[in-house]
């Protein structure tokens, strides 16, 4: 199971660029993949093959508006079952014994 983190945006499309990565967002969430966004990027989980396509899929959509992308990826890839995009927030809750802001 691959848990992986993008931070995917166009670097020629100046200050706002919101649009730019909603549509790449949008790509994520008709995935069915689990995914967590966050101010700084976007946190998708599933296998190999689904995740990376996913990811194919973000840079596609964004090609058709920009020339020059930035694409940040970080991999934690690990054999076993899903659910590690709560569940290790949820360990480290537990350790703490208090909910922490999401």
């Amino acid at each position: 199971m691959l848990l992986l983190e993008l931070t995917i945006s166009p670097l020629d499309q100046g200050e706002h660029l919101s649009d730019c990565v909603a549509e790449a967002i949008d790509v994520i969430d008709h995935s069915g993949l689990p995914y967590q966004l966050t101010a700084m990027g976007t946190l998708i989980e599933g296998d190999w093959d689904t995740v990376f396509s996913v990811v194919k899929q973000c840079y596609e959509t964004m090609r058709l508006r920009s020339r020059r992308i930035s694409i940040q990826i970080k991999v934690d890839a690990r054999e076993g079952p899903g659910g590690r995009l709560t569940g290790k927030v949820d360990t480290v809750e537990r350790r703490l014994g208090r909910v922490l802001k999401r």
